[in-house]
């Protein structure tokens, strides 16, 4: 293997986008590992044909869904099999309470190259109200002292997901309007700020330049997916040693249209 995709998928209920031609975009996206975010789904609760789909595409799938039903939840589906699997912010190999809105899973590949370790998150949204935005906050300070660590790891670490934050105006179309919206507070604003401090590189923006977005998520409401008027808040992070061999990413909006309110977002890592 001489190049690995990864694509993080914030899909708002697996059930609903396999409905409305989910597995088709995801041939699409010719894509080695699959994180989704938001499955709201556990396996069994999944129609047998939609299972058998994503079964003869991923030799290797991983669940880790909430235990409220209907409920948060994040996958990884994967060509490669990964050498380790863990679970939560403390990185357990067995899911549990640590984690019981199943917003964490991290997989190790050993690849070519050496190791490459994958993070799939889905950071807590605070835009429902007061208590949710606590919980967020919560979610902010645990996850900093984890993400330093793993910034200085000599193995390359990707850390992908929705992350539900945005750090500056290129990244939301109505930015001024949103200056007291969560996900564009001041403190979530620092708190991604300090990330590239520990040296994190944001690679979307790397990739695409000072330009407005590019957005990964868009309202449902008016038309805001048709005139791309959104928020970028699902990213691909890589510490120093997978900077080297990231060679692009990239956000594909068609595959989103029709779909999920969120983009899929595929980052290229060198393996040869």
């Amino acid at each position: 293997m001489r190049r690995l995709r990864v694509t993080t998928w914030n899909v708002n209920g697996i059930r609903a986008a396999a409905r409305k031609g989910l597995v088709e975009r995801i041939d699409g996206l010719k894509t080695d590992v699959l994180l989704l975010q938001e499955v709201r789904a556990t396996p069994d609760q999944l129609d047998l044909g939609l299972l058998a789909e994503l079964e003869s595409r991923f030799e290797h799938i991983v669940w880790h869904p909430a235990e409220k039903l209907g409920y948060s939840g994040v996958a990884l589906l994967s060509r490669v099999e990964p050498a380790e699997i863990r679970f939560g912010l403390d990185q357990r190999k067995r899911r549990g309470a640590h984690d019981d809105e199943g917003r964490v899973i991290v997989a190790r590949f050993e690849l070519e190259r050496g190791p490459v370790r994958v993070m799939n998150i889905y950071m807590p949204s605070g835009s429902s109200g007061e208590h949710r935005q606590a919980i967020k906050d919560v979610w902010l300070e645990r996850t900093e002292p984890l993400f330093r660590s793993l910034a200085r790891s000599p193995i390359a670490t990707l850390v992908c997901g929705d992350i539900n934050t945005a750090h500056d105006e290129r990244d939301i179309f109505h930015a001024k309007s949103n200056r007291n919206s969560s996900g564009f507070l001041p403190h979530e604003r620092a708190w991604y700020g300090r990330l590239l401090e520990q040296g994190w590189r944001d690679t979307l923006r790397e990739s695409a330049g000072d330009v407005p977005g590019p957005y990964t998520w868009w309202s449902m409401r008016g038309q805001a997916m048709k005139l791309d008027r959104g928020w970028r808040i699902d990213h691909v992070f890589a510490n120093a040693r997978a900077a080297t061999l990231v060679e692009s990413t990239v956000v594909d909006r068609e595959a989103a249209i029709g779909c999920s309110d969120h983009a899929p977002v595929t980052t290229t890592v060198r393996m040869a």
